[in-house]
């Protein structure tokens, strides 16, 4: 089997069963992975190691929110660097408050040898808290 591309496995964590993504990008990270979540987001922080990410974001993800996605809309490759942007929205009802949003996201991901080793949220962290308070 070919190994899959920058872009493939970027891909492979956004489109899907929500589960299957998780587990994609859990493979897909690299063992150093460098997570930046925006300040003000939620989760803000950055988080070093799968573990990490896993446990201060995506466990949170899940447990916190009702049908929380992020859909992306457009895939940019950075020519000549191992780089893949990916521009989206986030939706999903926060479970405390039941208020739903949806949030414009930008993502840059960085890959070294066909395993992500840095990531970069960039979001309209105002609107997803205003989904958070009551």
């Amino acid at each position: 089997m070919s190994q899959l591309t920058n872009l493939e496995i970027v891909r492979s964590t956004y489109e899907g069963p929500s589960s299957s993504n998780a587990q994609r990008l859990l493979e897909a990270l690299s063992e150093h992975v460098e997570w930046t979540e925006a300040a003000g987001f939620p989760y803000g922080g950055t988080y070093i190691g799968p573990e990490a990410v896993m446990e201060n974001v995506f466990s949170r993800l899940a447990s916190e929110w009702n049908d929380y996605k992020a859909s992306v809309h457009t895939y940019h490759e950075v020519e000549g660097k191992d780089i893949i942007i990916a521009e989206g929205a986030y939706s999903g009802t926060y479970k405390k408050t039941g208020k739903a949003f949806q949030a414009d996201f930008v993502h840059v991901w960085e890959l070294e040898n066909g395993k992500i080793v840095k990531f970069k949220q960039y979001v309209d962290s105002h609107v997803v808290q205003k989904a958070m308070t009551v």
